[in-house]
Protein backbone atom coordinates (compact mmCIF):
# COMPACT_ATOMS: atom_id res chain seq x y z
CA UNK A 1 0.00 0.00 0.00
CA UNK A 2 2.46 2.76 0.60
CA UNK A 3 4.58 1.37 -2.29
CA UNK A 4 1.47 2.15 -4.17
CA UNK A 5 0.62 5.79 -2.65
CA UNK A 6 4.74 6.42 -3.08
CA UNK A 7 4.42 5.65 -6.69
CA UNK A 8 1.50 7.72 -7.48
CA UNK A 9 2.96 10.61 -5.36
CA UNK A 10 5.82 10.45 -7.60
CA UNK A 11 4.33 9.84 -10.58
CA UNK A 12 2.07 12.95 -10.18
CA UNK A 13 5.02 15.12 -9.24
CA UNK A 14 6.22 14.05 -12.38
CA UNK A 15 3.79 15.02 -14.77
CA UNK A 16 2.74 18.45 -12.82
CA UNK A 17 6.76 18.86 -13.43
CA UNK A 18 6.53 17.65 -17.34
CA UNK A 19 3.09 19.61 -17.58
CA UNK A 20 5.03 22.98 -16.24
CA UNK A 21 7.77 22.51 -18.76
CA UNK A 22 5.61 22.05 -21.67
CA UNK A 23 3.74 25.02 -20.64
CA UNK A 24 6.42 27.50 -20.64
CA UNK A 25 6.52 30.18 -22.98
CA UNK A 26 9.36 31.50 -24.43
CA UNK A 27 8.81 35.35 -23.94
CA UNK A 28 12.46 36.55 -25.26
CA UNK A 29 10.33 38.00 -29.23
CA UNK A 30 8.35 39.93 -26.96
CA UNK A 31 9.39 43.90 -27.14
CA UNK A 32 7.56 46.94 -25.48
CA UNK A 33 7.14 50.32 -28.00
CA UNK A 34 7.16 52.06 -29.93
CA UNK A 35 4.45 53.93 -28.47
CA UNK A 36 4.09 52.31 -24.39
CA UNK A 37 7.84 51.90 -23.69
CA UNK A 38 6.86 50.36 -20.03
CA UNK A 39 3.57 48.40 -21.15
CA UNK A 40 2.49 46.18 -24.20
CA UNK A 41 4.66 43.75 -24.71
CA UNK A 42 4.62 42.34 -28.03
CA UNK A 43 6.58 40.37 -30.90
CA UNK A 44 6.57 40.40 -34.42
CA UNK A 45 5.12 37.35 -36.41
CA UNK A 46 7.01 36.05 -39.14
CA UNK A 47 5.36 36.36 -42.72
CA UNK A 48 2.75 38.89 -41.64
CA UNK A 49 4.11 42.27 -42.96
CA UNK A 50 2.95 45.92 -42.04
CA UNK A 51 -0.45 46.77 -42.09
CA UNK A 52 -2.01 48.74 -45.00
CA UNK A 53 -1.36 52.41 -45.24
CA UNK A 54 -4.81 53.83 -44.15
CA UNK A 55 -5.46 51.00 -41.65
CA UNK A 56 -7.76 52.61 -38.53
CA UNK A 57 -8.93 50.80 -35.32
CA UNK A 58 -11.91 51.83 -33.07
CA UNK A 59 -11.34 49.10 -30.34
CA UNK A 60 -12.92 48.39 -26.62
CA UNK A 61 -11.58 45.91 -24.11
CA UNK A 62 -13.85 44.70 -21.03
CA UNK A 63 -11.94 44.39 -17.97
CA UNK A 64 -13.59 42.87 -14.93
CA UNK A 65 -10.94 40.67 -13.67
CA UNK A 66 -8.80 42.20 -10.75
CA UNK A 67 -4.53 42.20 -10.81
CA UNK A 68 -2.48 39.99 -9.02
CA UNK A 69 -1.14 41.29 -5.62
CA UNK A 70 1.94 43.81 -6.72
CA UNK A 71 1.23 43.30 -10.39
CA UNK A 72 -0.30 45.33 -12.95
CA UNK A 73 -3.92 44.84 -14.21
CA UNK A 74 -2.95 42.40 -17.30
CA UNK A 75 -5.85 42.99 -19.07
CA UNK A 76 -5.68 46.69 -18.85
CA UNK A 77 -2.36 46.34 -20.03
CA UNK A 78 -4.00 44.38 -23.18
CA UNK A 79 -4.97 47.75 -24.71
CA UNK A 80 -1.06 48.94 -23.94
CA UNK A 81 0.14 45.94 -25.83
CA UNK A 82 -2.63 46.34 -28.44
CA UNK A 83 -1.45 49.60 -29.58
CA UNK A 84 2.00 49.11 -29.31
CA UNK A 85 1.60 45.98 -31.35
CA UNK A 86 -0.32 47.54 -34.31
CA UNK A 87 1.86 50.51 -34.26
CA UNK A 88 4.66 48.47 -34.83
CA UNK A 89 3.01 47.09 -37.64
CA UNK A 90 3.01 50.25 -39.63
CA UNK A 91 -0.72 51.70 -38.69
CA UNK A 92 -0.36 55.43 -37.15
CA UNK A 93 -1.10 55.47 -33.55
CA UNK A 94 -3.46 58.68 -34.74
CA UNK A 95 -5.28 56.23 -36.46
CA UNK A 96 -5.46 53.87 -32.98
CA UNK A 97 -8.59 55.04 -30.74
CA UNK A 98 -9.00 52.49 -27.82
CA UNK A 99 -11.26 52.53 -24.99
CA UNK A 100 -10.92 50.20 -21.73
CA UNK A 101 -14.38 49.45 -19.52
CA UNK A 102 -13.34 48.30 -16.54
CA UNK A 103 -16.12 46.80 -13.94
CA UNK A 104 -15.99 44.07 -11.12
CA UNK A 105 -13.03 43.37 -8.81
CA UNK A 106 -10.58 45.28 -11.98
CA UNK A 107 -12.46 48.94 -10.56
CA UNK A 108 -9.79 48.73 -7.41
CA UNK A 109 -7.35 49.07 -10.08
CA UNK A 110 -8.35 52.47 -11.28
CA UNK A 111 -7.79 54.08 -7.81
CA UNK A 112 -5.51 56.62 -6.63
CA UNK A 113 -3.31 56.07 -3.53
CA UNK A 114 -5.15 57.43 -0.39
CA UNK A 115 -8.35 55.32 -2.55
CA UNK A 116 -6.20 52.12 -2.78
CA UNK A 117 -4.94 52.32 1.09
CA UNK A 118 -8.37 53.11 2.14
CA UNK A 119 -10.08 49.86 0.61
CA UNK A 120 -7.60 48.06 2.45
CA UNK A 121 -5.24 46.85 -0.38
CA UNK A 122 -1.96 46.24 0.69
CA UNK A 123 1.42 48.23 -1.06
CA UNK A 124 0.96 50.70 -3.56
CA UNK A 125 -1.64 50.08 -6.46
CA UNK A 126 0.39 48.42 -9.17
CA UNK A 127 -2.10 49.07 -11.98
CA UNK A 128 -1.51 53.45 -11.02
CA UNK A 129 1.26 53.98 -13.45
CA UNK A 130 -0.28 51.98 -16.64
CA UNK A 131 -3.67 53.50 -16.37
CA UNK A 132 -1.69 57.14 -15.72
CA UNK A 133 0.27 56.19 -19.15
CA UNK A 134 -2.73 55.40 -21.14
CA UNK A 135 -4.86 57.99 -20.13
CA UNK A 136 -1.69 60.06 -21.04
CA UNK A 137 -1.74 58.30 -24.56
CA UNK A 138 -5.45 59.59 -25.03
CA UNK A 139 -6.96 55.92 -23.99
CA UNK A 140 -10.30 56.50 -22.78
CA UNK A 141 -10.19 54.36 -19.57
CA UNK A 142 -14.06 54.16 -18.68
CA UNK A 143 -15.73 52.76 -15.05
CA UNK A 144 -18.65 51.03 -14.30
CA UNK A 145 -20.65 53.15 -12.14
CA UNK A 146 -22.38 50.27 -10.55
CA UNK A 147 -19.19 48.64 -9.67
CA UNK A 148 -18.08 52.12 -8.55
CA UNK A 149 -21.23 51.69 -6.33
CA UNK A 150 -20.61 48.14 -4.81
CA UNK A 151 -17.05 48.96 -3.77
CA UNK A 152 -17.83 51.94 -2.34
CA UNK A 153 -15.63 54.39 -5.24
CA UNK A 154 -16.22 57.77 -5.91
CA UNK A 155 -14.65 59.97 -8.73
CA UNK A 156 -12.19 61.53 -6.86
CA UNK A 157 -11.13 58.38 -5.75
CA UNK A 158 -10.15 57.54 -9.54
CA UNK A 159 -6.96 58.09 -11.13
CA UNK A 160 -8.02 61.71 -12.57
CA UNK A 161 -8.48 61.18 -16.15
CA UNK A 162 -10.70 58.08 -15.60
CA UNK A 163 -14.11 58.38 -16.44
CA UNK A 164 -17.74 56.94 -15.06
CA UNK A 165 -20.33 55.41 -16.69
CA UNK A 166 -24.06 54.69 -15.32
CA UNK A 167 -22.62 50.81 -16.08
CA UNK A 168 -20.07 48.86 -17.96
CA UNK A 169 -22.77 47.68 -20.60
CA UNK A 170 -24.01 51.39 -20.66
CA UNK A 171 -20.56 52.05 -21.38
CA UNK A 172 -19.85 49.24 -24.11
CA UNK A 173 -23.31 50.15 -25.96
CA UNK A 174 -22.21 54.11 -26.54
CA UNK A 175 -18.94 52.76 -27.69
CA UNK A 176 -20.48 50.53 -30.33
CA UNK A 177 -22.81 53.43 -31.07
CA UNK A 178 -19.59 55.38 -31.95
CA UNK A 179 -17.97 52.69 -34.08
CA UNK A 180 -15.57 50.70 -31.53
CA UNK A 181 -15.23 47.05 -31.55
CA UNK A 182 -15.22 45.12 -28.48
CA UNK A 183 -12.59 42.43 -27.90
CA UNK A 184 -13.52 39.57 -27.67
CA UNK A 185 -11.44 37.59 -25.06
Amino acid sequence: MRVAILRYALTAALAALVASAASAQDMSAFETGPVFKDFGPHAPVEGVGKLSAGTAFKHSFDVSEAASEGKANRHIESAARFINMHAAAGVDPEDIQVAVVVHGGASLDLLKEPAWEAQGKPGVNASHALVRDLLDHGVRVILCGQSAVAHGITQDDLVPGVEMALSAMTAHAVLQQAGYTVNPF
